[in-house]
């Protein structure tokens, strides 16, 4: 079994900053993308961030150059640091990791929970 834990949101003025953890625990082999979801009231699930297990990067355009996307492969864990955040931005935000586990063929879409981000104007 995996778990992904995710760090707690919060609620943070326009113009702040928030990161998030998100830690993938369990029968782990590898673990080859991670990424960050998010999806506002009323919106679908959108893409935020991704980062490929050799650092790769790609961000959804309306949070390049505001939001870092980042891992740690050793603790399993990814990371997104919100800056100048705007009120859009309010969402719930889910980290998502392509895993594969000891012992089991094939590959894992696993999810953690979702936080919870409110950003007031």
């Amino acid at each position: 079994q995996v778990q992904l834990v995710v760090s707690a949101g919060g609620l943070v003025q326009s113009g702040w900053s928030l990161r998030l953890s998100c830690t993938a625990s369990g029968s782990i082999r590898s673990i080859n993308d991670m990424g960050w979801y998010r999806q506002a009231p009323g919106k679908q699930l959108e893409l935020v961030a991704r980062i490929t297990s050799g650092g790769i990067t790609n961000y959804a355009d309306s949070v390049k150059g505001r939001f870092t996307i980042s891992r740690d492969n050793p603790k399993n864990s990814v990371y997104l640091q919100m800056s100048s955040l705007k009120p859009e931005d309010t969402a719930v935000y889910y980290c998502n990791a392509d895993v594969r586990r000891r012992n089991v063929v094939g590959r894992l879409d696993a999810w953690g929970q979702g936080t919870l981000v409110t950003v007031s104007s």
